[in-house]
């Protein structure tokens, strides 16, 4: 496993290993993407019979996306509020933060009363906590890739950077298995009537245990160093404009490259792990355990290859792995669907596996990728409004889209059709970027090559 040796150059608060960064960053992660892809798979599986009764079940699971789909509206307004506050008064105070809400948010859907209980008042309710859940985590993913990315050195920060990334298939495969496991040992009456409540209030005791964890690791040095800057330029009466304002006027370009560098990304995860259940159960009429369990296998080789991914970033660059994953998801959305239609459980998990392994392809270098294109006093609120603006344009509308295909030609191909254009976008913006691999976090584009740094600032190092 490689190794970032990171010596400040003065007197500093005690910094964290970069073990227990890792680990505080994941295990939040895993949390938070946990309760926000357990509703995903509810409302694929039950919210459209218990919160949005329909006549025709694709129409309820339709309703029922849409609902999943405001949870990512949120998420910009939360990167922009957690962006600017994160490059303001640090990374730490914020992740702590969105960790509560989210699973606060969670934790109360566990308690909620149905459309047979509540009428109108149950839907609304809770759109209202997937509004809170999408603003927490428009927060979350730009706060813990920033604070490994800034506790580790230059030549090993794709791998450690990483780590974070594996939240989404971790959480996934916790939210699925819990999921699984209920649908397992509970008959279906039992299940939609209060066993899918369990996941949800599980979720009070994840989020104890990340509070717990996340409070005891240390601020990141790096934005330790550009606050002492921006304090002694204060105090020469130099201001400063609001990051996010910072971010508009002189990162545009960077942002954009954010969104197209997550646009097929986004798109192809949430058709492999979202729309699946929904093509499996509703449109092939299959058990509800197969298409769960072949996510939960997938998820598990998703996990153990992000980092892997990562690391090769660290060797060759961010630009040409990211293009193996886009290039391989643009063929791989036509031989997918082929191949779940064969309703064999073991293609099905195929399937899935292959296009979650070449997803991560895209998804490990991302957080490296998208932080190096930042400096440090905009990198919180430039790498967050980046990441979640794509999630409007592509994550949110991802399974309406192809629910909605599906309706209306019932037929996959195209659903094929648009996976393979969102995965070409990604391809075009990733040829068109600049390489970031290598860059030195600490340096500010606009400061000389050599720029005069305070006697007290922790430096890193690889």
């Amino acid at each position: 496993m490689p190794s970032d040796t990171t010596k400040p150059s003065g007197p500093s608060k005690p910094r964290t290993g970069i073990g227990r960064i890792v680990a505080a960053s994941l295990i939040g992660t895993t949390i938070e993407w946990y309760d926000f892809f357990l509703y995903g798979s509810a409302a694929a599986l039950v919210f459209n019979t218990l919160f949005f009764p329909s006549a025709d079940p694709l129409v309820g699971t339709l309703i029922a996306f849409v609902t999943y789909a405001i949870g990512f509206l949120a998420r910009p307004l939360g990167g922009i509020v957690f962006g600017h506050y994160g490059d303001k008064i640090g990374r730490k105070k914020l992740l702590v933060i969105s960790l509560f809400m989210m699973g606060g948010a969670t934790f109360a859907m566990g308690l909620l009363p149905t459309y047979d209980t509540l009428g109108v008042g149950a839907p609304i309710l809770l759109t209202v906590l997937r509004l809170i859940q999408g603003f927490a985590l428009g927060g979350e993913w730009g706060g813990a890739v920033l604070i490994v990315s800034e506790h580790g050195g230059d030549k090993h920060r794709g791998f450690w950077a990483s780590w974070p990334q594996g939240g989404a298939p971790g959480g996934n495969l916790l939210a699925t298995g819990v999921l699984a496991l209920l649908a397992a040992f509970q008959s279906e009456a039992d299940f939609v009537a209060w066993g899918w409540r369990i996941p949800f209030l599980l979720s009070g005791v994840l989020v104890v245990i990340g509070l717990w964890i996340r409070v005891s690791v240390s601020e990141s040095p790096v934005f330790l160093e550009a606050q002492a800057k921006a304090e002694a330029a204060a105090a020469r009466g130099v201001a400063e404009q609001p990051p996010v304002v910072q971010v508009f006027r002189r990162s545009w370009r960077e942002v954009l490259s954010a969104i197209g560098v997550r646009f097929g990304e986004n798109i192809s995860y949430y058709i492999l792990t979202s729309f699946v259940l929904v093509y499996v159960t509703t449109h092939l009429g299959l058990p509800k355990s197969t298409a769960l369990n072949a996510v939960l296998i997938g998820s598990a080789i998703h996990f153990v290859t992000i980092p892997l991914w990562g690391a090769l970033s660290d060797r060759v660059g961010r630009r040409p792995v990211t293009l193996i994953g886009s290039v391989g998801m643009a063929a791989w959305g036509f031989a997918f669907f082929t191949l779940v239609d064969s309703e064999s459980f073991t293609v099905i998990t195929l399937a899935v596996t292959v296009g979650l392994v070449l997803h991560g392809a895209m998804y490990g270098p991302q957080a490296a990728f998208i932080s190096e294109m930042f400096d440090t006093k905009v990198r919180y609120s430039g790498a967050s409004m980046g990441s979640q603006l794509a999630s409007i344009v592509a994550g949110a509308l991802a399974p309406i889209i192809a629910v909605e295909l599906l309706r209306e030609f019932d037929s996959s191909i195209p659903v094929s059709l648009y996976l393979c254009a969102a995965a070409v976008v990604t391809t075009v913006t990733v040829a068109v970027t600049r390489e970031t691999l290598g860059r030195d976090l600490t340096r500010n584009r606009d400061e000389d090559p050599e720029p005069a740094e305070p006697a007290d600032a922790p430096r890193i190092r690889a």
